[in-house]
């Protein structure tokens, strides 16, 4: 997790008493990232949002971008969702194209499976109408998270077809 400090750098927030958001002068970002080879910076996720799998971690930035690579997929969000045997495991949410039937899971992991690792490859999708963004145009993942725990989300479990 990358944390940060500096004279710019605030070391409260006001009428917010967090000790989890700094950690001995530092302020802790919740974006997670590794430093380059040339010495830059690059972020993968948040730490919020990063899925701990059977003791591993998925990027879930990582996955939606290798989603958003399959010629039926207009948008994708992946949040982790809790497992017995993993703890978590990756649910895709994905928003289908114009003028595209909604792809089968098979074609979607097949095609996943050529980007990543396929421990990372998710077993459950969602199709959805629209992804719900914050007010900024970000992905919304806890209003995401919401609708898979009350049970709102049609899930196709790839693993029972």
């Amino acid at each position: 997790e990358l944390e940060v400090r500096g004279p710019w750098i605030t070391g409260s927030y006001y009428k917010v008493d967090d000790p989890e958001q700094f950690d001995d002068g530092w302020l802790r970002t919740g974006d997670v990232g590794y430093v380059l080879p040339e010495g830059f910076l690059q972020l993968t996720d948040r730490a919020k949002d990063v899925i701990k799998s059977g003791g591993e971690w998925i990027s879930s930035v990582e996955v939606e971008n290798f989603l958003l690579e399959h010629p039926a997929v207009a948008e994708a969000a992946v949040i982790g969702i809790p497992d017995p045997k993993w703890d978590e495991r990756p649910l895709a949410t994905i928003v289908v194209k114009d003028g595209h039937a909604d792809p089968d899971v098979e074609d979607l992991r097949s095609h996943l499976e050529t980007k990543m690792a396929k421990w990372q490859v998710p077993e459950k999708f969602a199709f959805v109408d629209e992804i719900p963004k914050t007010s900024v145009g970000k992905l919304d993942k806890k209003r995401i998270r919401t609708s898979h725990s009350e049970g709102e989300l049609d899930v196709v479990d790839a693993l029972t077809k």
